[in-house]
């Protein structure tokens, strides 16, 4: 089974990467952007048996920094 884990910083969490990213957009005159976030894409490969309650525990544990971070999970 496989699994994606998108994480992202919370809303109200200063994003340094997506502000400099933004500006260099701007730099190349890219103008119309007002706003960038940026985060990770995890993807895993589960053995069987591994359920979305493991992935859960992963991403709580080690994946993501839940005071400042949300995560969604993919199974497919």
């Amino acid at each position: 089974m496989k699994a994606r884990v998108h994480v992202m910083l919370k809303n109200g969490v200063l994003d340094p990467q997506g502000e400099a990213v933004r500006h260099a957009l701007g730099a190349m005159g890219f103008d119309k952007v007002e706003g960038v976030r940026q985060g990770k894409v995890i993807d895993l490969e589960l053995a069987a048996g591994a359920t979305h309650d493991d992935v859960v525990e992963m991403c709580e544990k080690l994946l993501a920094n839940t005071v400042i971070e949300s995560y969604e999970i993919e199974l497919g």
